[in-house]
């Protein structure tokens, strides 16, 4: 089974609050995307947002243009049923963040809880920054949430890569800045802890 029919079947055959990373508001995210001090119209792309409720946050909070990229259908189609007629002012993207062709410097924060984990060849984290340096204005802000070092080593059936805050911002290398990293211990619907690191960087300007 190829990685989209993986998580195509992930999504069909299980409601959203019972997956592992499912939150009812995406609060850590939110703090530091308002940390950020952007205006309401920045432009905003949430990786792997599917049918994470951040986008529920963000448009409650005033953003107005956000995109969400997924690679499964059946959560962004999940979420667009959420918001009914809301679901109108996001962009939805259908597509691998790996291969994908995203606008040139279109986005002014990028957000990503929970999909650079995910890649476990360096090829396929090559082409993820390579993503960001394209698609990220200079000067611009990238949050990127992965497992910490004593986090989970598989989830939904799949091997993850686990970092420490200096690992996680190696990946990125010279073009970005480390901002300020942070922990979180997230709390499944099944009550088990997750521990998360996050870290917010800014690409550098040109």
């Amino acid at each position: 089974m190829n990685t989209k029919d993986h998580w195509e079947q992930v999504y069909s055959r299980t409601a959203p609050g019972a997956l592992s990373w499912f939150q009812w508001h995406a609060s850590q995210s939110m703090r530091l995307i308002e940390a950020c001090g952007l205006p309401r119209d920045a432009a905003v792309v949430d990786i792997g947002g599917g049918d994470s409720r951040l986008v529920d946050d963000l448009l409650a909070h005033g953003y107005g243009r956000v995109s969400v990229l997924d690679l499964s259908a059946a959560a962004l189609a999940s979420a667009r049923r959420r918001l009914g007629p809301m679901a109108e002012a996001v962009t939805w993207i259908e597509g691998d963040i790996t291969s994908v062709t995203l606008p040139f410097q279109a986005y002014d924060l990028w957000h990503d809880r929970a999909v650079f984990h995910f890649l476990t060849t360096a090829e396929q984290r090559r082409a993820y920054v390579d993503a960001v340096l394209h698609a990220v204005k200079p000067g611009g802000h990238v949050i990127v949430a992965t497992f910490a070092e004593d986090g989970p080593t598989q989830c939904s059936g799949l091997p993850v890569v686990r970092y420490s805050p200096d690992g996680l911002h190696a990946e990125f290398g010279r073009p970005f800045s480390l901002v300020r990293h942070e922990e979180e211990e997230h709390r499944t619907p099944r009550g088990t802890v997750q521990k998360f690191i996050y870290c917010y960087c800014r690409r550098e300007a040109l």
